[in-house]
């Protein structure tokens, strides 16, 4: 059920409706004095705990799911969830905020992003490290920008036009970020790709980095994701046999292989061959760099040049949380495996550089 939580006046008009999707995580929460713990929030008490939001200049309404979820505890389910939300409701408002906790919030916002193909409006996550309810707590300036940029227009036409992430005084594209903090306020980074607003006393708005609006562009949303994929991580010592059961996986379909560097990975024929076994048998290896920025370069090094030649897909310079969820979206789509490899290699959403 959604809730009215602010309207303007009827004479007031071109005012923009946001609708604010209630999740769940750490922004939601509230000190409960009878049981000494947090808890989610009753919707009762958001204007309580953040009484800016009447100063807000736009229609605010809220679709809290039945019941809220810890952000690890995301599947895509879930995802789908949200995106039949968000296709629902999309012709009734401007523009979405998603409050979400900040654990899987990357995976969340790489996944609408694929899904919600033909998006023209904003979608934007939010969340907090600290509950709403505690004095020091960055979710009231978290809540109340996310708000402020979904709603903000030039000449009539939103300024963001896809699925983003606002976090202390940084809008970020959704499927380049990555969390890179637990325990300081600054959680989010994009190292591979600019801000799309640094936020002060104004929004500084980095419009060569945002996706332009397009006037007559209709969403069509794309629900299927298949879970029958593995990221495999590499590291120094990793054995034969973990390998060789991992990617016998009955069912596995895909693999995003974290490699070391620009793509390097083990030149060992043991390796080379139980990789292009899998690939022969029709499971798709994505090689993705363990490191935060830069990317894969498959062949600049001879360590990484066999990859290539056995039929591992480059990953470019994308995000993990999008290299997986890219993977199991595609799957779900059911293309042919030759159209499958090409969108590996190539952006959907802005998601990687070629």
């Amino acid at each position: 059920m959604i809730y009215q939580l602010k309207t303007q006046s009827p004479q007031a008009t071109n005012t923009p409706s946001v609708l604010m999707i209630y999740t769940g995580g750490t922004l939601g929460m509230v000190f409960d004095r009878e049981s000494k713990s947090l808890k989610a929030f009753d919707l009762k008490e958001i204007l309580r705990n953040a009484p800016e939001m009447e100063r807000l200049d736009f229609n605010l309404s809220i679709l809290p799911f039945e019941k809220p979820f810890d952000s690890s505890n995301v599947t895509p389910e879930i995802w789908q969830q949200i995106a039949r939300f968000i296709t629902v409701e999309y012709d009734s408002f401007d523009a979405f905020v998603i409050l979400h906790g900040t654990d899987t919030m990357a995976y969340t916002a790489s996944a609408l992003s694929f899904m919600l193909e033909g998006l023209n409006k904003p979608v934007i996550l939010t969340g907090a490290q600290l509950p709403i309810g505690v004095a020091r707590s960055d979710a009231r300036e978290n809540l109340i920008t996310a708000l402020e940029i979904a709603a903000d227009r030039i000449q009539g036409k939103p300024v963001i036009s896809e699925v983003a992430i606002y976090f202390n005084n940084r809008l970020l594209r959704g499927n380049r970020a990555k969390k890179s903090e637990s325990s300081q306020f600054n959680a989010f980074d994009s190292e591979n790709y600019p801000f799309l607003a640094d936020v002060g006393i104004t929004a500084d708005y980095g419009f060569p980095y945002i996706k332009p609006h397009e006037e007559n562009a209709e969403l069509n949303p794309k629900f299927g994701m298949d879970k029958n994929v593995i990221i495999l991580k590499l590291f120094p010592g990793i054995c034969e046999k973990m390998i060789a059961k991992i990617l016998k996986i009955n069912g596995l379909k895909g693999v995003i292989l974290e490699t070391f560097g620009a793509g390097n990975a083990p030149t060992e024929d043991w390796f080379i061959d139980l990789l292009k076994e899998a690939i022969e048998s029709g499971i798709y290896i994505y090689n993705v760099s363990q490191c935060t920025g830069g990317r894969v370069l498959q062949g600049h090094y001879e360590t990484s040049r066999m990859l290539g030649e056995i039929g591992v897909i480059s990953g470019s310079d994308i995000t993990t949380e999008a290299a997986i969820t890219k993977l199991m979206f595609l799957l779900g789509q059911e293309l042919p495996r030759e159209e499958i490899v090409e969108k590996l290699r190539q952006p959907l959403a802005g998601e990687m550089t070629v």
